[in-house]
């Protein structure tokens, strides 16, 4: 599909991996529409038993998204800003709770809204020229789409706050050293790497990759223990799933596992 049905995005299936493409150029900047079709993809996929990952990353060579097109408040309007919040929230949001691996290919600029998207990912990988950065607080804002929350979860406080309260900006290097990023790849390297581990999610059954991430998104909420006994029973609900015997038989038999995601 292309941005005629997702405006600002475009969307292609590799096999079992969703490849979204930020598509605004130059900068890939969000739109209230872009948002709202981010938040509809990530439905749609989630309802598309046949994909089991997600790669996201912006168009060309140097920007990812440069977050949100700062004229869009230049008035002060709090309508206009509270659409905007509400509309990233909960595009992020669904990107954050999609049943899959989520991957975003940093192929460079990240910066506030561009970042928080990442963030919103299970996993970043970054090409080396890559910047990233929560610049809000420079312009009078916050990062309203998750950016103090997952932020602070990845890197812990200190160094959120160097981002978002020292206006710090990193360069790849940096973000792979303090666990903002996991890997950095040369220039033009980034979605091949991600596409390619996105790719390993194939081998592993969907059911089960849906309810591990759900459980070490739990761990987010509440200390361990209060997810042991939900882990043992999500343990046991797998077996109500054809994925379940499938693995099993197939291991038991040295073959490779056909999924069903069901």
């Amino acid at each position: 599909m292309t941005s005629s049905a997702y405006p600002g995005l475009r969307l292609h299936k590799r096999g079992h991996t969703a490849l979204v493409t930020l598509h605004n150029p130059p900068a890939h900047t969000w739109t209230l529409d872009s948002l709202a079709a981010l938040t509809a993809l990530v439905h749609d996929l989630d309802a598309d038993r046949d994909i089991y990952s997600l790669v996201i990353t912006g168009d060309g060579e140097k920007f990812f998204s440069a977050g949100a097109d700062l004229k869009l408040f230049a008035d002060g309007d709090r309508a206009v800003a509270r659409a905007m919040a509400r509309r990233f929230g909960e595009a992020f949001e669904a990107l954050a709770n999609f049943r899959g691996l989520s991957i975003a290919a940093l192929n460079g600029y990240a910066m506030g809204g561009g970042l928080e998207c990442a963030l919103a990912c299970d996993l970043r990988i970054a090409e080396e020229h890559a910047q990233l950065a929560l610049p809000e607080a420079g312009v009078g804002l916050l990062p309203c789409a998750g950016g103090t929350q997952w932020l602070s979860w990845l890197v812990g406080e200190a160094w959120a706050k160097r981002l978002i309260l020292c206006g710090e900006r990193v360069d790849a290097a940096t973000a792979l050293r303090i666990g903002l990023v996991e890997e950095v790849v040369p220039r033009g390297q980034g979605l091949t790497q991600a596409l390619a581990l996105a790719a390993r999610v194939d081998k592993q059954s969907p059911t089960s990759v849906a309810a591990c991430k759900r459980l070490i998104h739990g761990a987010r909420q509440q200390p361990p223990m209060g997810n042991l006994v939900a882990e043992r029973e999500a343990f046991v609900d797998l077996f109500d799933t054809e994925d379940q015997r499938e693995g099993v038989n197939a291991f038991l038999n040295k073959r490779a596992p056909v999924w069903r995601n069901a």
